[in-house]
């Protein structure tokens, strides 16, 4: 195997890492603003739903529940799947997944802030929506920064456990070129992606904290 004919089918897995770290993002973090207002509601029951899908997400690995997305129609239902749903299903189980970890980083955020912040505002005559959006919400984002960025990291890594239901993205094609060719290049060179993909989101998030700094330096 040609270096031109690896790096194609690295690229080619890379793409698919890539896709699911942003549909994944794209998911989970409005879906874990969703589930953090259900954590704090005053309405029992779903209060304690949302704990226990909470729960659940953070108490399993992650693998765990790519199975049970992938086999569970099959199983449970008697649904059929074909090959394409695959990759649906390593998204569900991601969104979902990390859903549950944004929501409680949103919601530790949520409580950090004063409660006679949202006192004045009534009294300045606002409603509770126009509170936390304009009040709440932007000093939440400042505060959950570093949190979101720690996990957007580990995101970067955990989209090699999609290979565990037969996606190809990188980490699968590094060990079918690794086993076909007897030799370590392509783990080099699929460790190198990681490890520069991590960097550039770091840098990224690094400069999104600044922005939102309330002094600069």
């Amino acid at each position: 195997m040609t270096t031109q004919t690896m790096l194609s089918m690295l690229g080619q897995g890379m793409l698919v890492s890539l896709q699911i770290f942003f549909w994944t993002l794209v998911g989970s973090l409005p879906l874990g603003m969703l589930v953090a207002f259900g954590r704090l509601s005053r309405f029992k029951p779903l209060t304690w739903l949302v704990r226990a899908y909470i729960s659940i997400m953070r108490g399993t690995p992650l693998m765990l529940q790519l199975f049970v997305v992938y086999f569970g129609p099959y199983y449970l239902l008697g649904l059929e799947t074909g090959s394409n749903y695959r990759f649906t299903a390593t998204l569900i189980a991601f969104i979902l997944n990390y859903a549950a970890y944004f929501a409680e980083i949103y919601r530790s955020g949520i409580e950090s802030i004063p409660h006679g912040q949202r006192e004045a505002a009534n009294v300045l005559g606002y409603s509770r929506s126009q509170t936390f959006i304009k009040i709440i919400l932007p000093q939440v984002i400042k505060r959950v920064t570093p949190a979101i960025t720690n996990e957007v990291i580990t995101l970067v890594k955990d989209t090699s456990l999609a290979f565990a239901i037969g996606v190809t993205e990188m980490f699968t094609q590094a060990k079918a070129i690794a086993a076909s060719q007897h030799s370590m290049e392509a783990f080099v060179l699929a460790a190198a992606f990681y490890y520069v993909f991590n960097a550039i989101v770091a840098f990224a998030m690094e400069r999104i904290e600044k922005r939102m700094a309330y002094y600069h330096e």
